[in-house]
C-alpha cells in the first residue's frame, strides 16, 4: 500500500528523508494533522516490505529471474509455491525496485535486486534471511518491552540469551553465522583498503567468525600472519583454507574472548562491541589491551552513530541491538569512554566507503 512519493499527501522530504513538515509543531491545522495522519500510517505498514523481501528469498525466486522476465505463474511452479500470493508479493517488491512488472505481467529482477540471487558474488540472500529471522523479528516487536523493563526482550521470548540460543545446534547457528558472512563480504576488502596495516606483525581478528575480513587483510599485506579467533563451532566454518594465496599465514584460536585473547600485534573487532553492553565490552578490551605488542593497535571495526536527524543504519541496527541483544551502536564519544575504561586510548577514527568506520586505539 505504499505510494509513490509523488502521490502520497505530505510526501515532500527534507534533506534527511524525514517528512517536511515545516518546523517541529507543523501548521496545527487539520489538514496538517490529516497529513500527518496518512504519513503515520503509511510508514506504520512498511514492516510488510521486509517481510515480503524475506518471503522472495525464502523461495529462491531471484534465482529464477537471471535469465530474464516470467509470469508469476511460471515462477510460481518453478518454486512450488501459489501463484497468485506470489504476484502479490512481487507487486509490493517492486514498488522499492527489487523486481519491475512489465505490461505483459511479467516480472524482471531489477539491478537493484540481484544480490537476491543466490549465485551471484555478495548475494544478500542469506543475510536478508538473518536479520528478517524470528529471532530479530519477534524482538522487534516487543519494543515497548524494552522501554519499561530496560532489557533486551529475547530472553523473556526465546528463554535465553541471544548467542546461546545461536549455540544450541548447527542449523540455528548457521542461520546467524552464515548471514552475518553474507553481510560482511561486500565490506570487507573495502575496510581492509581504507587502513593502513603494518607491514609486518601478526594480526587477530577477534570472534573473526568464517575469517572473511581477515582474509582480505592477508591478501592485501603479504607480510602480515593472521590468527582467527573464535569458539571452535564457528571455526569449522571457517574459509581460510580455500584460499591458497594466503597459504602458511594464518592459524586459527579457539577461546572465549571474555577470558582472554591471543597476543598480537593489531587486535580487529568488526560488528562485535555493538553486541555486548558497556561492561563486557570493557571486559573484552580490556584482554586486547593487555595481549597487545610494544606499538600495537586495536581496532573496532564498526558504525559510529553520527549527530543529527540524518537516516544512517547504525541508528535501526541499534533498535535491533537493543530488542535483541544486550549491546548498542555507539557515538565516537561513547567508542572513547569505553577505551578509556579498558587501558586504551582512541586515536582516531577512519571513515570506510561502508556503513562501519575503523575507530582505532592504542595503549593508554
Amino acid at each position: 500500500m505504499r505510494q509513490d512519493d509523488g502521490d502520497r499527501p505530505g510526501a515532500e522530504r527534507a534533506e534527511g528523508g524525514a517528512p517536511d513538515t515545516g518546523g517541529a509543531a507543523g501548521d496545527g491545522s487539520e489538514d496538517g494533522f490529516r497529513r500527518s495522519a496518512a504519513h503515520l500510517i503509511d510508514e506504520a505498514l512498511g514492516f510488510l516490505f521486509p517481510a515480503a523481501l524475506r518471503a522472495a528469498a525464502d523461495i529462491g525466486v531471484a534465482d529464477h529471474l537471471a535469465d530474464g522476465p516470467r509470469a508469476p505463474a511460471e515462477l510460481a511452479a518453478a518454486t512450488g509455491t501459489d501463484a497468485d500470493g506470489l504476484h502479490r508479493v512481487l507487486r509490493l517488491l517492486a514498488t522499492r525496485g527489487v523486481v519491475r512488472e512489465d505490461d505483459r505481467g511479467r516480472f524482471a529482477l531489477t539491478e537493484t535486486g540481484q544480490a537476491l540471487r543466490g549465485d551471484v558474488p555478495y548475494s544478500a540472500r542469506t543475510a536478508v534471511l538473518m536479520l528478517t529471522d524470528r529471532t530479530m523479528w519477534r524482538p522487534a516487536g516487543e519494543l515497548t518491552r524494552c522501554l519499561t523493563d530496560g532489557t533486551s526482550a529475547f530472553e523473556a521470548l526465546f528463554g535465553m540469551p541471544f548467542f546461546d540460543h545461536f549455540a544450541q545446534d548447527e542449523r540455528t547457528a548457521a542461520v546467524f553465522h552464515v548471514g552475518m558472512a553474507a553481510m560482511s563480504d561486500p565490506e570487507n576488502a573495502l575496510i581492509a583498503a581504507a587502513y593502513d596495516f603494518p607491514k609486518a606483525g601478526t594480526v587477530v581478528d577477534v570472534a573473526g567468525g568464517h575469517g572473511g575480513l581477515l582474509l582480505e587483510v592477508l591478501r592485501r599485506n603479504p607480510g602480515l600472519d593472521g590468527v582467527l579467533f573464535d569458539r571452535a563451532h564457528v571455526l569449522a566454518g571457517h574459509r581460510l583454507g580455500a584460499a591458497p594465496e594466503v597459504a602458511g599465514r594464518w592459524t586459527t584460536a579457539e577461546g572465549d574472548f571474555f577470558e582472554a585473547v591471543p597476543p598480537g600485534d593489531v587486535h580487529v573487532l568488526k560488528r562485535i562491541t555493538h553486541d555486548w553492553d558497556d561492561d563486557r565490552c570493557v571486559t573484552f578490551l580490556g584482554h586486547c589491551r593487555r595481549a597487545l605488542r610494544p606499538d600495537g593497535r586495536v581496532l573496532v571495526v564498526d558504525a559510529v552513530v553520527p549527530a543529527g536527524n540524518a537516516p544512517h543504519q547504525s541508528k535501526a541496527l541499534d533498535l535491533m541491538m537493543m530488542a535483541s541483544l544486550a549491546g548498542r551502536e555507539r557515538t565516537e564519544e561513547d567508542f572513547a569512554e569505553l577505551f578509556r575504561r579498558a587501558g586504551l586510548r582512541l586515536s582516531r577514527v577512519l571513515p570506510t566507503p561502508t556503513v562501519l568506520s575503523v575507530v582505532e586505539a592504542v595503549a593508554a
